[in-house]
């Protein structure tokens, strides 16, 4: 038994089940035993393996589009440089080289990292040490500076903590986890249905997921953009069309695993509402380029000319496996599972690697997005 399972049983027993989202948030982000916290859950040792890490086509490529997207905004100087969720420092180390191609943007680039594990701190600091510009880190978006910005976020929105509601003959009432006869962590529901959600059409059974910590960060982001210029790139998993059931996940040792086993020991993720995530941007004013899958999206980049090239001075089977992991669509292939997504200053009317940049986006609200209001919901996971 880990020792946040402990500590959950015990509060649980005192004081009733607990929210998906709250149950997330702790497994992950706990002070103490938090999965994030404790340890680097990546590569072969560790738990699962990001785009960044398994070639540096991923990285170079996003600095090159940072590059170019930073001469769309008429190459404000100084501007902001984020990224939300950094891991190990990857995919700004690959990013930052690359961009030397263009002195004049790693001159007036301010790079800031949000970050708030420890352990991926010291991680990020050491990859980074003479990247070339200066680095600052945070503990929230918040804190980086106004000013025009270019915002990453790397497998980060699937990690925020999400809500379940369990649709019954008597409403949809909230998923929560709870204490099974045998004492282990179970999933139940709440005795009382979320009226909120009473025109939200379903059958006794469906489950409907809402990700209200990932929309609140897109909404903020939107409207810092609107507000000080810039663009945002999001790559992830999900779909604009979100399926029914559950998408609540755990992976230990690179193998899905039970979530409610071994909270602060595995990784906890659902997929991302990219409808959702599109339409608080509209509701902001921002512009939404996308989604378009990974390997489209890396495909317009140039990747296979980078493969290309560096076959030629690098092994050419190790290449060739990392072009087809990011692009492929076969099994446990990114190319198709992964999605990207960009959010700008709508003044910014195009933007690579997205073949409908320039046309208008409308998006009309989805059912139960203005019931669960964003900020409300995840301040309630927390």
């Amino acid at each position: 038994m880990t020792a946040l399972l402990r500590q959950l049983s015990a509060a649980i027993a005192e004081d009733g089940p607990i929210s998906v989202a709250r149950y997330m948030a702790l497994a992950l982000g706990h002070p103490a035993h938090g999965y994030y916290m404790t340890r680097d859950p990546l590569g072969r040792a560790g738990d699962f393996t990001t785009a960044p890490e398994i070639s540096q086509m991923f990285g170079e490529l996003i600095g090159l589009w940072c590059c170019d997207v930073w001469d769309r905004m008429g190459r404000p100087a100084p501007f902001v440089l984020a990224e939300q969720g950094p891991g190990r420092g990857t995919l700004m180390s690959d990013a930052l080289r690359a961009a030397r191609l263009v002195p004049d943007f790693l001159r007036a680039a301010s790079v800031h990292l949000v970050e708030t594990s420890p352990v991926l701190r010291q991680r990020q600091q050491s990859r980074l040490e003479g990247a070339g510009a200066p680095i600052r880190w945070h503990e929230e978006l918040d804190g980086i500076p106004e000013g025009p910005a270019i915002i990453l976020g790397n497998e980060f929105l699937d990690a925020l903590p999400i809500r379940q509601f369990v649709r019954t003959e008597t409403g949809w009432h909230e998923r929560m986890v709870g204490l099974g006869p045998d004492g282990a962590l179970a999933f139940g529901m709440a005795p009382d249905p979320e009226p909120r959600l009473a025109e939200l059409p379903g059958r006794p059974g469906d489950l409907r997921e809402f990700g209200a910590a990932a929309t609140l960060v897109v909404r903020t982001v939107s409207e810092r953009l609107v507000r000080c210029g810039g663009a945002a790139l999001f790559v992830d998993y999900g779909t604009s069309e979100p399926r029914p059931g559950s998408t609540f996940q755990a992976v230990r040792g690179h193998r899905r695993a039970d979530p409610l086993e071994a909270p602060g020991e595995v990784d906890l993720t659902a997929h991302v509402d990219l409808g959702a995530v599109s339409r608080q941007a509209v509701a902001a004013g921002a512009s939404v380029h996308g989604p378009v899958p990974q390997g489209e999206f890396l495909g317009a980049l140039g990747i296979r000319e980078r493969a290309s090239r560096l076959s030629k001075a690098a092994g050419g089977a190790e290449v060739a496996a990392a072009l087809s992991r990011l692009t492929g669509q076969g099994e446990g292939e990114m190319g198709q599972l992964f999605q990207a997504i960009a959010i700008s200053d709508p003044r910014i009317t195009f933007l690579p690697g997205f073949p409908d940049s320039g046309k208008p986006v409308t998006r009309a609200a989805g059912p139960g997005d203005a019931d669960l209001d964003p900020a409300r919901e995840a301040r309630a996971a927390c």
